[in-house]
């Protein structure tokens, strides 16, 4: 075995970001993923950057996976999935509640003919509950979630969070959920319905938020780059900019002090613990930024550096994109794409030494794999031929 998921086959049939982004995480661990499109493809086909029917945003997402093309609005289309299921381990799945079944292709049916398929379904809200029938977007669960009222600055109009973070979420979560029930399936042969949303992954993402409401201490509000449960921690103005630092603890608060030539402060009783740091973090921030505004973000990272203080620069993602250590980690590869020529794409955060991802391959053309995907499920040369003169497949 060369990587953790080889022997695995992934039916995708998702669109955009969440779905996509889960079973492209699978792909980089080694699970043969094939992407299922409509005759038009993935509405991330025609995102800005598009040469003809390829655009880096479907890379992005996409990268690693082999591509068919099946209208499931034909009946015809239905029933290649459904006979292509029989050849996979894990069907994903991002439409809303209801529909998969009113195409014949929900869970309780497959499931009923194939016990061993992990079934997992991505939508805006869940399977259940009032408001499961809803379609929902990123920023529609940004606001459900309560994200959006605790994200920028008190006083002023709400923020989302600057990255999709509710539907990444929602993604990485399902990956969760379809490595859990891999798991469970080597052990009892039975696959399972792998349920999650964006506005649950909104919802659990909110640990601090959640823990201060929990205890009583009010509902939480904007803070900026502050921090809920530490102070001080957050971005802090130099001469000529802001830097991060991360003072979270009070072995680490003493540190600070020093690092300012403010020793004194660490004794001053306003300050003792995290839980007076909070309650006095306005006041202290103003003290600590009068201190740093004399001297550049330059300055200040090499003395808290020297002094073992946690801080950083706030890169734009052009530097972010050229960093060293970035580059290091091996977030960022290249690879060589049919119709985009050679692109850049963002590597993957996980290392396995002994079954190592592979997030290097371009995503793939639409329907450049139909024929090779149908025939590796028993379709014969002249059923393919058929259902493409139906319009089927393509």
């Amino acid at each position: 075995m060369t990587h953790a998921l080889d022997g695995i086959r992934v039916l995708d049939l998702t669109q955009v970001m969440a779905g996509p982004f889960c079973a492209m995480l699978l792909c980089d661990m080694g699970a043969d993923v094939i992407k299922v499109e409509s005759p038009t493809g993935d509405s991330t086909r025609r995102m800005p950057g598009a040469v003809g029917t390829d655009s880096p945003s479907f890379n992005a997402v996409n990268r690693g996976k082999r591509g068919v093309v099946v209208d499931l609005k034909q009946q015809a289309g239905q029933d290649t999935v459904r006979r292509l299921v029989g050849s996979v381990d894990v069907l994903v799945e991002n439409y809303r509640p209801g529909v998969m079944g009113r195409l014949g292709l929900g869970y309780e049916e497959l499931a009923s003919r194939h016990p061993a398929l992990v079934y997992a379904s991505i939508s805006g809200y869940g399977r259940t509950g009032p408001s499961a029938g809803k379609g929902g977007f990123d920023l529609v669960a940004q606001g459900v979630s309560g994200l959006m009222s605790v994200t920028g600055e008190a006083g002023r109009p709400p923020v989302k969070v600057g990255v999709p973070i509710t539907d990444l979420g929602a993604g990485l979560f399902a990956v969760i959920g379809i490595l859990s029930a891999l798991l469970a399936r080597a052990r009892t042969g039975r696959g399972q319905l792998v349920d999650t949303s964006l506005v649950d992954a909104g919802v659990a993402l909110s640990v601090w938020e959640a823990t201060q409401y929990f205890s009583g201490r009010g509902v939480p509000e904007p803070l900026g780059s502050a921090h809920r449960m530490n102070a001080p921690y957050q971005a802090m103005r130099c001469a000529d900019g802001y830097v991060t630092v991360g003072a979270a603890n009070d072995k680490i608060f003493r540190k600070l002090c020093d690092a300012l030539g403010h020793s004194e402060w660490a004794g001053d009783p306003d300050y003792r613990d995290d839980a007076h740091r909070i309650r006095n973090r306005v006041a202290l921030v103003g003290r600590i930024e009068a201190v740093m505004a004399s001297r550049s973000r330059a300055h200040w990272l090499t003395v808290f550096d020297t002094h073992d203080v946690p801080c950083g620069p706030i890169n734009d993602y052009a530097e972010v994109m050229a960093d060293a250590h970035v580059r290091a980690r091996e977030l960022v590869v290249e690879t060589d794409h049919p119709t985009l020529g050679r692109i850049q794409t963002l590597g993957t955060p996980l290392k396995l030494s002994e079954t190592p991802l592979t997030p290097g391959r371009p995503a793939p053309l639409l329907g450049q794999h139909t024929d090779e995907v149908l025939s590796q499920a028993g379709f014969s040369a002249d059923e393919i031929a058929e259902l493409r003169r139906l319009g089927a497949v393509g």
